[in-house]
């Protein structure tokens, strides 16, 4: 089954800036989230569990279960699932799950897409239009945003800005277990030059710098000329869950689309598969980056 608007961000990639709490795997604080995360812990000391025999009962880390209860971390569908079970399958969890919400920042149908991305462990994404926002500098995101109308205000600029840059600690090698990303972006949108000349070098900048150090990111550039190109139909995502379903997300002008029927993933992974083979190695991508950076 497919889900439309689902929870995303707003054009041009305004849908990449998630939300994150400053360690970046999270989302910012609310008062739901905060008062979800007491239930749960009020639940689990009722039960006479200690946080790391509840982590054991819902086969999550002693972190994410601390992360839940402390309100910095949006819990997925699984984990309030387990939870019920864990904790005298009450309801009160899966009904209060629904009404659960982020920091500002995140456009509404990115939202759902958020919440599995934040728990995936294997994420891919082919991008045409624009730098992903998990890599995004904060000047090339502001860049993005101002970029393309209706113009946000300050506040909501800031708030967006904010969010993408929480998100991206998504890539830290030091989740448990990290998270595998795979980029494969188009070499137009390198040599854009979104938001200028110093704009882009900070941005090749930061790209260089997480490619040498982030074992975890595999990068890839399409070249310019490439006859065959199994991403006509656009950008996508790929996002594996911790139980090793696949989910996928595509985006266009101001909606988004959540994908869960296994057929349509299949396909996005083969596709996914043949744009791998179509782009430049890894290592020729960061030869490539290098050049472009070093003729700035």
């Amino acid at each position: 089954m497919a889900y439309e608007n689902t929870d995303g961000g707003t054009t041009a990639e305004a849908a990449a800036g998630g939300t994150g709490a400053a360690t970046g795997a999270e989302p910012g604080v609310s008062d739901s989230l905060r008062t979800f995360g007491a239930f749960v812990q009020a639940l689990r000391e009722h039960a006479g569990l200690s946080r790391e025999e509840f982590a054991t009962l819902v086969r999550f880390s002693k972190h994410t279960v601390a992360s839940v209860e402390q309100g910095r971390r949006m819990p997925d569908r699984e984990f309030v699932e387990r939870a019920e079970h864990a904790l005298g399958n009450t309801g009160a969890l899966r009904k209060a799950a629904p009404h659960l919400s982020r920091q500002e920042g995140l456009a509404s149908w990115f939202r759902q897409w958020a919440r599995l991305e934040a728990a995936a462990i294997s994420l891919y994404t082919y991008e045409c239009r624009v730098v992903p926002g998990l890599l995004q500098t904060e000047t090339y995101a502001r860049a993005v945003s101002l970029a393309v109308p209706p113009l946000p205000g300050p506040e909501e600029l800031e708030q967006r800005i904010a969010a993408r840059m929480a998100r991206q600690g998504l890539l830290a090698v030091t989740r448990e277990p990290p998270t595998a990303f795979s980029f494969i972006i188009e070499q137009s949108v390198l040599e854009r030059w979104t938001g200028g000349e110093d704009v882009t070098r900070e941005q090749f900048d930061r790209l260089l710098e997480l490619i040498e150090r982030n074992w975890n990111v595999e990068f890839q550039v399409m070249p310019t000329r490439q006859p065959s190109h199994a991403g006509a139909d656009g950008p996508m995502r790929l996002a594996e869950t911790p139980d090793n379903q696949w989910f996928a997300y595509s985006e266009g002008q101001q909606n988004g689309r959540l994908i869960a029927h296994a057929k349509e993933i299949s396909l996005l992974q083969q596709r996914y598969a043949k744009l791998r083979s179509q782009a430049l190695t890894p290592e020729d991508s960061l030869g490539l980056l290098k050049r472009l950076r070093g003729a700035l």
